[in-house]
């Protein structure tokens, strides 16, 4: 389980590629000192296994089915990644709930910089708006943040990205037309399971 802060902003250093499955190096000199082997940590809000480490990097494999339902099989060499570690329980909750399973991929629409904070808009699909509701909280490339509005006709989610966040995480670094990670509030699906299977019992 992770809470969506983000502990350290990570680049890849190498990636190798397979038929089924790819192995990422990534550059994180803070994360690996409290890191071990086979421990869990999201990788833009994608829950990767440490399979090796060195002084200031980690590897990971990442499956073909990862690769491409989620944002990672467009990184390359270089690119900066929104790193956590698992969250421990005697932390402060700072975030919310975030799992590291990533819903499925939006698209960045535009980031408008502000005087003191930055409009960031991302449009989704139904299956996944559909969970998203104004004040609420959502995870984007690994990031808790809460949703500023939602335009059910262009399903488009708007966030407000502060300048800590920006300094902190590869969300500045976005454009229009780039892939991002989707992570909906888990507590939305279980609601939707409850009353589906309530309504097909006829309760």
């Amino acid at each position: 389980m992770f809470t969506g802060l983000i502990t350290e902003l990570g680049t890849v250093q190498s990636i190798e590629r397979g038929e089924s499955s790819a192995i990422f190096t990534i550059k994180a000199p803070e994360s690996v000192q409290d890191l071990a082997i086979g421990d869990s940590i999201a990788v833009n809000g994608t829950c990767l296994t440490a399979t090796s480490l060195s002084a200031d990097s980690f590897t990971a494999d990442v499956m073909v089915q990862t690769l491409s339902l989620t944002s990672l099989g467009q990184l390359e060499v270089g690119s900066p990644v929104n790193l956590e570690l698992a969250a421990q329980m005697d932390m402060r909750m700072g975030g919310h709930i975030v799992q590291g399973h990533v819903d499925g991929t939006g698209t960045v629409a535009q980031l408008a910089p502000g005087e003191k904070w930055a409009q960031f808009d991302v449009v989704a699909l139904d299956h996944l708006t559909k969970y998203v509701v104004a004040q609420g909280s959502i995870t984007l490339d690994g990031v808790s943040l809460t949703v500023g509005g939602i335009d059910d006709a262009t399903n488009t989610i708007t966030v407000w990205l502060i300048p800590e966040t920006l300094a902190k995480t590869n969300l500045s670094t976005k454009k229009a037309g780039d892939l991002i990670n989707i992570e909906v509030d888990i507590l939305a699906k279980y609601v939707e399971r409850l009353i589906s299977k309530g309504v097909a019992r006829g309760e």
